[in-house]
């Protein structure tokens, strides 16, 4: 499957400062992503840390902390892993999920559901 990319804004709760790029869409990893030092200029606040397993089967902790998350004009909430500084920003499918967005696998476009699941 090809890369899929969105432009995302990543803010902390209650504060005003955001951080926009372009987001790498992984429906292979469950929480977000972005560099710390891009989250740390925005005052997003480490709440904590995770176990996660990278692509090539290592597991590696990465702190983790609590943001608003825009793109394609739905805004959520949710988990925003503190990549190291210059890694690229990725979008995780939790976030993707939450507002009734999927990954198109013929198109490898980003398509809405008609309707999010509730059962």
């Amino acid at each position: 499957m090809g890369l899929t990319r969105v432009t995302a804004r990543l803010s902390g709760l209650g504060a005003a400062d955001s951080y926009e790029a372009v987001f790498l869409v992984d429906t292979g990893a469950v929480d977000s992503m972005a560099p710390a030092d891009e989250l740390e200029k925005i005052g997003v606040e480490r709440e904590g840390s995770m176990s996660y397993e990278l692509a090539d089967g290592t597991v590696k902790q990465y702190p983790y902390g609590l943001v608003r998350i825009e793109f394609m004009g739905e805004t959520t909430a949710g988990r925003v892993i503190f990549g190291d500084p210059g890694s690229e920003p990725l979008l995780g499918v939790t976030a993707l999920e939450s507002v009734g967005i999927m990954v198109d696998p013929a198109s490898k476009t980003l398509k809405r559901l008609p309707a999010i699941p509730l059962k």
